[in-house]
This record gives C-alpha cells, sequence and structure tokens, in this order.
C-alpha cells in the first residue's frame, strides 16, 4: 500500500480505478514490459461484483466476493488509497483527495460507474424500507434474498432499467431464483410477478432472449417492455410508470430494483465528458482512446463504449485498451473492440444461460458448440465457482487475451 501525502509524482500509465477494469489493465500493461505502473482506488476491499447477483438470489455471501485490495493488486504495480478529485487533460495531472498531484504519460480512466437514485425519485426511499432492494449494493444484496424467500403471497415487481446499468440482464437472476423457490415451497400460485424492463427485450440476443421469456411464462411472470418506472411511493409502495400507453401505476408488496447509474461527478466536472455522453467519459467506442485527449483511454462501466457494459466485455476492452496504449505511442495501427458483450443469467435455481452478442445485438458465441443460450446446470456451475477462481487467479493479474 502506497500513501502520498504530498508533492508531485509522475507515472508512466496511471490507472483511475482498482475494480476489475483497473487491476486488468495494471496487470496486462506490465506483463506488455511497462515497468511504471499505478492505480488509483480508495477501497480496501475488492469486491468480485457479479457474485452480488448471486448473494441476491441466496447462493452466495458477501464473503464469497471480498478480497483484500492489497492481497489482488497485482506484483509491481503502485497502489494510492485515495479517490480521485479532479483530472487535468491539458496538464496530464490527476489530483487525489488528500492535495498529491500525480502526472502521468498515459490515464485510463475506469472508476465504475454509482447507483443514481435520483433518476428515480423516491428509489432511495424505497430501499430503505422493508419492502424493497437491489442487488446493485453489498448490503441491499443481502436484503434481496431475505425479503424475495420471506415473501409467501401478494405482488413482486422487478424493475430493470438499461440506463448505464452494468449487465442489467443479471437483474433477472434474483427473479428466477425467487420464482424456483416459490414453486418448491408451494406458494408460487399465491403471488403475482410483474417484471418491468426498459428496454425491447430481456437481453439484446435473440435466442438467450426467447429462452427468458419461455422461463417467464413457466413461472408466470408477466412482462412488461417499454416501461420505465419514473418514481416510487415509498409509504403507499407504488410505482409510477411511462409505457407505450401512456402513464400508468402498480403496486407492490416486494419491490426487486436494477436502478439506473451515473458516473462519478469529476468525470464531467474534469470535462472527460462529451456531447451526448451524459457525463460519462468520451471514448472512440472501438479504440477506447478519449475524443479529445489522446494520452487519455476509457473502459468499463464508466466509459460510452457503445456496448452494454459487463465483466465479460471487459474481457474484450483490457487488450485493446493496453495494445493501443503502445499504438499510439508508436504510430502504429491501433487495435478494435467489436462492442462484444455477455449476460449470464439463470432461469432457475440450477440453470443458467449465456447471451453473448456485439453492439449491433449479433451473436457472438465465444465457442460455436454447444448453444449456450440454453439454460444448462454446466453454465451454473461455471458461472458461479470456476469462474471467480479465474477472476481471481488470471484476469486480476491481466491474463487477458
Amino acid at each position: 500500500m502506497v500513501r502520498i501525502m504530498s508533492g508531485s509524482r509522475r507515472h508512466d500509465v496511471l490507472i483511475i480505478g482498482g475494480g476489475n477494469a483497473g487491476l486488468s489493465l495494471a496487470g496486462r500493461v506490465r506483463r506488455d514490459g511497462c515497468r511504471d505502473v499505478a492505480v488509483i482506488e480508495p477501497k480496501t476491499v475488492h469486491e468480485y461484483r457479479p457474485m452480488l447477483s448471486y448473494v441476491a438470489s441466496g447462493a452466495a455471501t458477501l464473503a464469497d466476493l471480498r478480497r483484500p485490495q492489497e492481497r489482488v493488486t497485482p506484483d509491481g504495480v503502485r497502489w494510492y488509497r485515495d479517490r480521485v478529485v479532479a483530472v487535468d487533460p491539458a496538464r496530464s495531472v490527476v489530483t487525489l483527495g488528500d492535495g498529491t498531484e500525480l502526472e502521468y504519460g498515459d490515464l485510463a480512466v475506469c472508476p465504475g460507474s454509482q447507483v443514481d437514485w435520483d433518476a428515480v425519485p423516491g428509489s432511495r426511499a424505497a430501499v430503505a424500507t422493508p419492502y424493497a432492494a437491489t442487488s446493485y449494493l453489498p448490503d441491499q444484496a443481502v436484503r434481496t434474498w431475505d425479503l424475495l424467500a420471506g415473501l409467501t403471497s401478494g405482488r413482486a415487481v422487478f424493475a430493470v432499467s438499461d440506463r448505464h446499468v452494468p449487465c442489467y440482464p443479471v437483474g433477472l437472476k434474483p427473479l428466477f431464483a425467487a420464482a424456483d423457490h416459490w414453486r418448491r415451497t408451494g406458494v408460487l400460485d399465491a403471488i403475482e410477478i410483474e417484471l418491468l424492463v426498459e428496454s425491447a427485450r430481456l437481453v439484446d440476443e435473440a435466442g438467450a432472449d426467447h429462452q427468458l421469456r419461455v422461463a417467464a411464462e413457466r413461472y408466470g411472470v408477466r412482462v412488461r417492455t417499454h416501461t420505465t418506472v419514473t418514481s416510487v411511493d415509498a409509504e403507499r409502495r407504488t410505482l409510477e410508470l411511462r409505457t407505450p400507453d401512456g402513464p400508468d401505476r402498480t403496486a407492490y408488496d416486494a419491490l426487486y430494483l436494477a436502478p439506473p447509474h451515473r458516473a462519478p461527478e469529476w468525470v464531467a466536472a474534469s470535462g472527460l465528458d462529451g456531447p451526448g455522453s451524459e457525463g460519462f467519459v468520451a471514448v472512440d467506442p472501438h479504440t477506447l482512446q478519449h475524443v479529445a485527449h489522446p494520452r487519455v483511454w476509457g473502459l468499463g462501466d464508466v466509459a460510452t463504449v457503445d456496448a452494454m457494459p459487463s465483466g465479460g466485455a471487459l474481457r474484450r476492452q483490457v487488450p485493446v485498451v493496453a495494445r493501443n496504449i503502445q499504438a499510439r505511442r508508436k504510430g502504429t495501427e491501433m487495435r478494435r473492440y467489436d462492442g462484444y458483450s455477455v449476460a449470464p443469467v439463470t432461469t432457475s435455481r440450477r440453470r443458467l444461460l449465456l447471451a453473448e452478442f456485439d453492439r449491433d445485438a449479433r451473436p457472438q458465441p465465444t465457442v460455436p458448440v454447444p448453444d449456450l443460450t440454453r439454460p444448462r446446470p454446466s453454465l451454473l456451475l461455471f458461472d458461479r465457482y470456476l469462474q471467480p477462481t479465474v477472476y481471481w487467479h488470471k484476469l486480476l493479474q491481466g491474463k487477458v487475451s
């Protein structure tokens, strides 16, 4: 751990964010030969965030997804345990919370995104009650399963936004886990399940979307697409909706939210956003280079990559940024990111499918056979148990291709 209290320091490659994107990139850049890499991350505990959906489904604990940040930071990478308050791309300087200024040769911006409670008035108040929760915050993920597993009758509403939500289809994991639980415990017929999604599909891959709709029909879920929650009344337990047919309202006894997300405020304050980027880092979606500042790169949830943010997407983005940092310096052709992303979604407590697609919603399967959009027990075992091991021991060390 490194803590610099004053003065200025310079690093060849400086990375904002010590999550999946930041550490994977740091490890990859180090493996590519860069000897001076530093990461800025205020948290002392690293979280494997895809596991939160399993916590919210009663299939994991918070201990399963947490490791000390110091243990998972790649060897040889300097760690600044502080927060970023500003970036000055004209001076190539990042300012930390304690006033330290760090200069850089190249800067990678990947601090992740944050839940935007203000985007849905009343949502913050709702999740502070016993009747609503989200899987996108650790403590709330624990509450999600307590809420769903304890429901024996009434109306359960699952509201899934696609506004910058990291891998928004995984918001369906708690739904299908809960529906399977209710069926097994004999109370499914006493529970009305309503799914509200803002997009046209449950996931942007036709085969996987079909399988999810089949699963929803099997559990009696009412699916409403193109439906946006505009506000929540926590006291009355009602949602105001915007639908293709006009305003509407629905009530709930249990509410799950996959809420809109936003970028950290310093992104826009530092001029790293752009027209139409909604406060997110404005990058070329193919090269991931900033549209106005050639030595600044963006990846992960905070960047405008024109693709669904996900951990699987980072496996393609990290090598692109690592390669293009060197390409910029050497004046050689840059590598391109095709918008690949992946959504692992359970359809019960025993089966899971993988939806793999590019930014144009075209299927991009990793393997030609078997068809991974068909729910399988083996895929659930891979996603729940094997993938976290790969994450801790391979991905975070930059061993991505």
